[in-house]
């Protein structure tokens, strides 16, 4: 069973950035899809960004038009671990981030419903 635990998260001010990490533990890590979404009070759970395994050695990163260029998504496997950049941070960006795996790295990685595990979840919050 994998499970996913994030860290990182807190109260920062508009302009400056953070780094979120999530940790899995359980089955083999490497050719997941890793994905992070997040959910502001009110409004539904939105993809970020997410990691997939596309064959060989080779990963790809998607990310949400709104964090391009400002959010940068990375994986090392040796340590089973994931992590989010973000940098110019807007008070928009203020939610709940959560991790998720697909232990399929399907094409779907910015649904929800594509993934098999979730972390808790880490408080994010932008002050303007």
């Amino acid at each position: 069973q994998v499970q996913l635990v994030e860290s990182g998260g807190g109260l920062v001010q508009a302009g400056d950035s953070l780094r979120l990490s999530c940790v899995a533990s359980g089955r083999t890590f490497n050719r997941f899809a890793m994905g992070w979404f997040r959910q502001a009070p009110g409004k539904e759970r939105e993809f970020v960004a997410a990691i997939r395994w596309t064959g060989g050695i080779t990963y790809h990163a998607y990310y949400a038009d709104s964090v391009k260029g400002r959010f940068t998504i990375s994986r090392d496997n040796a340590k089973k671990m994931v992590d989010l950049q973000m940098n110019s941070l807007k008070p928009e960006d203020t939610a709940v981030y959560t991790c998720a795996a697909d232990f399929e790295s399907g094409t779907y990685y910015s649904r929800p419903d594509e993934y098999d595990t979730w972390g808790q979840g880490t408080q994010v919050t932008v002050s303007s």
